[in-house]
């Protein structure tokens, strides 16, 4: 009798995604799907743009008063953010 090795899923998936490009895109897409959760949704519906550029996401704010509010708490949006998808995705967080 022979004994099975098993593995979980998601080490072979992350290695496919690794290898294909699509982990980064992927992750992207995650920590932009995680903005209305961390930020909360107030501050989600003032919001009118999100795009990642060069490991900086973007955000459009409505709002003059709440991107200057925003604007001092960026570096703890940019640890929680990447906590949420387990990832360094962005280094920092510009507000427009």
């Amino acid at each position: 009798m022979f004994k099975r090795r098993e593995t979980h899923i998601d080490a072979p998936l992350n290695e496919f995604l690794r290898r294909s490009g699509l982990e980064t895109p992927l992750l992207q897409r995650r920590l932009i799907a995680a903005w209305p959760e961390v930020v909360g949704e107030y501050i989600n519906s003032l919001t009118e743009n999100l795009f990642i550029k060069n490991q900086t996401l973007m955000v459009k704010l409505n709002s003059p008063a709440l991107r200057q509010e925003l604007s001092m708490h960026g570096a703890k949006l940019t640890e929680n953010l990447n906590a949420k998808v387990n990832s360094q995705v962005i280094t920092g967080i510009r507000f427009y």
